[in-house]
């Protein structure tokens, strides 16, 4: 039985991309809608916050003298072109899934309401949010922690490429240790890098509890909703 009845997953758009780490690869969409669709099959209500890094690297373009609002926004299309991307997967795999964007545009998917998204997700249906928080400055970590706790949600989960947080970057460091619990303190004092300081002081203030977990092997996420401990916590 599933531990957590409503959970927002948070995906870093490096996983809609293929070997070349670059663009949206339908096999690699595929793999990350097969995971969902597990999670879905124990009666989870899952929604969605996606980034964009596979399709615009807005740092990059602020290096090179890029107005930063401009940037941001560019980044938020981005998120919208993999929400259509994962909604397309997963209603191939007969997932009913919805896209809500916090920049309207209707042609492609519906604006973003709370009252509505959580209709859906009490529906079954998997809810997909694009377009960050619809305001520069704004990270899609702190657009995911904005909607978890917008449509009550149990806990955000973090997908990574490592399993947990570590003292020091475990793909460098071999001698990193890995930490099963942290505080929301903790966390912040350590900088913890898969989640920014903004996201982490918004999950603090309203007691949100924050799970950082491998997206790998394939059934990482079901056992991410179940409960078992693959990842770090981060809670009170």
């Amino acid at each position: 039985m599933a531990k957590y009845k409503r959970v927002l997953l948070k995906l870093s758009g490096d996983f809609m991309a293929g070997p070349s780490g670059f663009g949206v690869d339908p096999v690699a969409v595929d793999s990350v809608a097969e995971q969902v669709k597990r999670a879905t099959e124990y009666g989870v209500e899952i929604a969605i916050v996606i980034g964009a890094g596979n399709i615009w690297r807005g740092g990059d373009a602020l290096a090179r003298g890029m107005d930063r609002a401009t940037a941001d926004y560019m980044g938020m299309l981005g998120t919208v072109i993999n929400a259509m991307a994962l909604q397309d997967a997963l209603e191939r795999m007969d997932v009913i899934t919805r896209a809500q964007t916090a920049i309207a545009m209707h042609q492609v998917a519906e604006p973003y309401i709370r009252r509505r998204a959580i209709r859906h997700l009490e529906k079954g249906r998997v809810v997909i949010f694009g377009a960050g928080t619809g305001n520069p400055y704004f990270t899609t970590d702190t657009a995911a922690a904005l909607r978890a706790m917008e449509i009550d949600a149990d806990v955000l989960l973090k997908a990574t490429k490592v399993d947990g947080v570590y003292s020091d970057d475990p793909l460098t460091n071999p001698e990193a240790t890995r930490f099963d619990h942290l505080s929301y303190i903790e966390a912040l004092n350590m900088g913890v890098k898969v989640m920014d300081s903004t996201a982490l002081s918004l999950c603090m203030d309203n007691n949100l509890p924050l799970m950082v977990f491998k997206l790998s092997p394939p059934d990482s996420l079901a056992r991410a909703v179940l409960g078992e401990p693959i990842g770090t916590i981060v809670s009170r």
